[in-house]
């Protein structure tokens, strides 16, 4: 068996900024990130695959507020297991015509995911995630009366609904994911960072309404399965020092110290380059060989060390 890599893209990449979301559209984008998946599988790499589902989760929350009158809303963490059905959908019928077309015999298979967080976890207490369309400072005042949300204020009469984020404790599915992959299967899992779930006092799973970071549950299930690389596809090639401004530098490579130091310096902002970050360092600080952060449409490359940046 080849090196196994687990590879996280985001749900950004599957409906794009200037897109309306159709799932045509979708689609296309599923396949274009789908030909370094079929490019390492023929040179003898084992690959599982997570993504991330923000605009596809906030697409149907804002289907729940238009049809609230008519149909039941479905809580957070429902909406979450249904965006794992239609996105793994979609990466299981283009990567399996990729393979078919290039005469691989391999099959690909999606796991619903749970994953575990802790009732304690701060996050319960502070909610920071925004979730959902945009209300009104009205609109935000009733849903507040109504359904208890949390809001936030984003700009001008601009409020969003904010939800725990809580760290990832445990993969339920874990020995499946990793039976499956031994079995020969290229597994797409956790994706959105798996359904949020706690146990009662009898040990008993229940759904929670929060959302987990999908690279701290990449890396995670990357440790689980003794993967080799953790990679986290983004939009830019590699990460920099001093972004955005005339003295940015992009880096090929980091080791585990340097980029805790860059992270302690803020060097990397919370809101953007700092979870994939601090992920990747999860990884390896856990035994992993190596993360790297890369571009998104050129993954066999940056697992090839050719772009991107490791962090080792």
């Amino acid at each position: 068996m080849g090196n196994t890599v687990v590879m996280a893209f985001g749900g950004n990449a599957i409906i794009m900024a200037n897109q309306k979301g159709t799932f045509a559209e979708q689609l296309s984008n599923v396949e274009r990130v789908c030909q370094s998946v079929v490019a390492l599988v023929q040179e003898g790499y084992r690959v599982l695959i997570t993504h991330g589902n923000g605009p596809q989760v906030g697409n149907i929350l804002l289907k729940n507020e238009l049809a609230k009158d008519t149909v039941p809303a479905m809580p957070l963490d429902v909406c979450v297991s249904n965006t794992q059905g239609s996105i793994g959908y979609a990466i299981q019928q283009k990567l399996g015509n990729g393979f078919k077309s290039a005469g691989i015999n391999i099959n690909v298979i999606s796991v619903v995911t749970q994953v575990l967080v802790d009732p304690a976890d701060p996050a319960f207490q502070l909610p920071t995630k925004p979730v959902g369309p945009y209300y009104n400072a009205a609109e935000a005042a009733r849903l507040t009366e109504e359904k208890g949300y949390r809001m936030t204020q984003v700009g001008n009469d601009a409020w969003r609904r904010v939800v725990p984020s809580p760290f990832p404790i445990e993969i339920i599915e874990k020995s499946g994911i990793k039976s499956l992959l031994d079995s020969g299967y290229v597994v797409v899992a956790a994706g959105g960072g798996g359904i949020p779930v706690m146990r009662d006092e009898y040990g008993m799973l229940q759904g929670v309404e929060a959302v987990i970071d999908k690279d701290l549950t990449g890396q995670l299930l990357a440790r689980d399965i003794s993967a080799d690389n953790f990679l986290i596809l983004t939009s830019v090639d590699r990460v920099s020092l001093d972004f955005g401004k005339p003295s940015q530098r992009d880096l090929e490579k980091m080791t585990l110290a340097e980029a805790r130091a860059y992270m302690a310096e803020g060097q990397f902002p919370p809101g953007s380059m700092g979870p994939k970050v601090d992920a990747a360092c999860r990884f390896v600080e856990n035994g992993g060989k190596e993360a790297i952060i890369g571009p998104l449409l050129d993954a066999y490359r940056a697992v090839k060390g050719l772009t991107g940046t490791r962090i080792l």
